[in-house]
């Protein structure tokens, strides 16, 4: 069977799927600091054989828990004489403009570990002054001195001509054979020297972090059995080995996250849905994706920590195309000094976790809220849920400050959670000049099922799909990835002088290389399938836009159809052409994909039951309705072709769907719930 773990902030999911299709889940609390025994912990509770596991599949918060939390070992740096400061130039469009007391993000390494070398190339990477070993010597002793545990090289132009890079790390490792070293060349290979050498230190930061985690996690599946491929998710949608994961850890930033969308990207198209709104919502954050035509957006312009007020830090790898808010199930609520609420992004976590838990909480959150409203049951928690003291968080914090009733406060928790999703929703939508009403909205998670029919609502969003496993799905995502590489090069380069003959060779070089990597994996050659891109712009712009271009050799015609491509996408993107203006080649982008065999989904098995009817009723808080007499379903006891209308709700062990009064739920042939809006939630 293939098996696939997912360590989200509050719970770790797992998913596994046998050769025919069948699917079986489970989920268990995260462990930090020593997140694999959550891993363990729920391989355990499945019951799974290790010894059936012939493919494990693995996503991780670990990475980026590291980077911002600035957990990451001691790093020193060392780069072209001239640039030890570009960590702390950055860039000069600060975000808060007015503000005359903003500070720069700090850079992850300090000046005093910064030191430079005379070594220099020009920008066509000529060599201009040779790598000096002594220079390389001096900088080793004073690193060992200062009990440096990871070195990062980043040397101007590398993108360019990384030998100066190689030699540097050649070296390095012969002089300190145990030090991690991270040339930029083996990240990177755009321009821009501030994003190069921040991605570059960030992954000598985490590289032994994550080299130790990937390690005692592979360890312990050999100790217990597990004698099948290990990979792990990257944040381009693909999955990579445990080898090279642990070499190039910052691909795994949001390792996690990407699989849910690119799971809603594959459920699109086995349902024929092209046009997708990937919408998860966890226990610490909310996530969203836009996927159009099929095609889940990859970028290298990504941020950590990057808020509208602060500059974050950029990192220029490949990573699917998604905002995430600090609002999840358990997001903490409180009231600001001016009064008014705020939901996140402060999260109650596993532990102590929400008031419901039991575990300590004492600050309301969403799932408190939820379960105060009617919304969710405590009946469907492993353990007893103490409703009183739910409701007297919620009272003394929320209710009486503002004269209102329990219901009302949590209501009003649930309307400032639904408000800051929703704004996610439109900045990957709206704010990019789609229509939102020309998507299909695909809600995972634990609580995406619960928030996506008010959303989709007031979007104007007439379909909604709540895939079967819906709280696991982010886990059930990677079941259907394949390999991937993104391979990224800098090439500047005129249209109106361009030569098709170089450009072949160009995108040659660049599948040999991904190929050989592949089969070092041991994987056919016949199961590689590239896709190529272009960063094109117009001469003179900054910034590019990134163009599908076909495959195979290329001809002049070849470069006239790239060259309309562009025109049109640029229109798409930013409302204007300039057609008599003219372009250029900035980069070169190339995907490998390594197919891997997917079993197909299995159907409902409905010969054995009777059409379910609803369990029971239960008084569920709606807005601008109040209480409402609603029914709740069993989702394990609903057959193919089902219809009910709202108000319902259709409980699991591990979500809640909320069905709003004049919306309609299908049940379909895979057990996925489709929930139809209509005319809107006030029609």
């Amino acid at each position: 069977m293939r098996v696939a773990t997912d360590v989200g902030g509050t719970f770790t999911d797992l998913v596994y799927m046998t050769d025919e299709g069948q699917i079986g889940f489970e989920k268990s609390s995260t462990t930090p600091p020593n997140f694999e025994q959550g891993v363990l912990d729920v391989l355990e509770k499945s019951q799974i054989a290790y010894g059936d596991i012939e493919t494990f599949i693995h996503g991780t918060t670990v990475i980026i828990n590291a980077l911002t939390e600035r957990k990451g070992v001691k790093t020193g740096l060392i780069t072209t004489k001239g640039f030890r400061d570009v960590l702390e130039i950055g860039r000069g469009n600060r975000p808060d403009l007015f503000n005359v007391r903003y500070q720069k993000p700090k850079p992850i390494i300090p000046r005093s570990l910064r030191r430079e070398v005379s070594a220099r190339l020009n920008y066509k990477g000529e060599v201009l002054q040779r790598l000096k070993k002594n220079e390389l010597e001096a900088i080793i002793k004073d690193f060992r001195e200062a009990q440096v545990e990871a070195v990062a090289v980043v040397f101007l132009h590398s993108y360019k001509n990384p030998d100066h890079e190689k030699e540097a790390a050649d070296l390095i490792k012969q002089l300190w054979p145990e030090i991690s070293v991270t040339a930029s060349h083996e990240i990177v290979q755009e321009w821009r020297e501030y994003e190069r050498t921040n991605t570059t230190a960030m992954n000598s930061f985490i590289k032994p972090i994550a080299a130790s985690y990937v390690d005692k996690l592979d360890k312990s599946l050999s100790q217990r059995g597990v004698k099948g491929q290990k990979y792990i998710m990257q944040s381009n949608g693909g999955t990579a080995p445990f080898s090279l994961a642990k070499d190039a850890p910052i691909n795994m930033v949001e390792s996690g996250p990407v699989a849910g969308v690119f799971g809603a990207a594959m459920l699109g198209s086995i349902l024929s849905e092209e046009n997708i709104i990937a919408f998860d919502v966890g226990g610490t954050t909310a996530k969203c994706s836009l996927i159009e035509q099929g095609n889940v957006k990859v970028s290298t312009d990504y941020y950590i920590e990057k808020t509208e007020k602060w500059a974050g830090y950029p990192l220029k790898v490949p990573v699917v195309d998604i905002v995430e808010i600090g609002n999840g199930g358990g997001s903490i609520a409180w009231l600001e000094t001016s009064g008014s609420i705020r939901v996140g992004p402060h999260s109650a976590g596993a532990v102590p976790g929400p008031v419901a838990y039991g575990s300590g909480g004492t600050e309301p959150t969403i799932t408190d809220a939820n379960l105060v409203t009617g919304r969710l049951s405590p009946n469907n928690f492993e353990h007893p849920v103490d409703m009183v003291k739910v409701q007297d968080v919620i009272r003394e914090k929320i209710a009486e400050p503002f004269g209102v009733t329990v219901e009302e406060a949590a209501l009003g928790i649930i309307r400032v959670a639904n408000s800051n999703m929703l704004n996610a929703l439109k900045l990957i939508s709206v704010r990019k000049g789609y229509d939102p009403r020309d998507f299909t909205m695909v809600a995972f998670g634990g609580g995406g099922p619960l928030h996506s029919s008010f959303l989709a609502g007031e979007l104007g969003i007439r379909k909604v799909i709540i895939p079967a496993a819906s709280a696991v799905f982010s886990a059930w995502g990677m079941l259907m990835t394949d390999l991937r590489q993104d391979t990224i090069q800098t090439y500047i380069q005129r249209f109106d002088t361009a030569d098709p003959g170089r450009l072949n060779k160009e995108w040659s070089i660049l599948e040999k290389q991904a190929m050989d990597r592949y089969k070092e994996d041991g994987l056919n050659e016949q199961k590689v399938v590239f896709a190529r891109y272009a960063d094109i712009r117009y001469i003179g712009q900054e910034h590019a836009v990134k163009v599908p271009v076909p495959g195979g050799i290329w001809e002049t015609d070849t470069l006239n159809l790239i060259n309309e491509s562009f025109h049109d996408l640029h229109e798409k993107t930013y409302t204007f052409r300039l057609q008599d203006t003219g372009i250029e080649f900035v980069g070169l982008h190339l995907t490998a994909f390594g197919r891997v065999n997917r079993p197909p989904l299995k159907q409902l098995d409905s010969s054995n039951k009777k059409a379910a009817e609803a369990g029971c009723t239960r008084d569920v808080f709606f807005e601008e309705r109040g209480w409402l007499e609603t029914k709740v379903y069993k989702r394990s006891e609903l057959n193919p072709d089902m219809r009910m209308d709202g108000p319902a709700i259709i409980e699991d062990r591990m979500s809640s769907v909320l069905v709003y009064p004049n919306q309609h739920l299908k049940v379909d042939l895979y057990g996925n719930l489709i929930i139809f809006i209509g005319g809107g939630l006030g029609a």
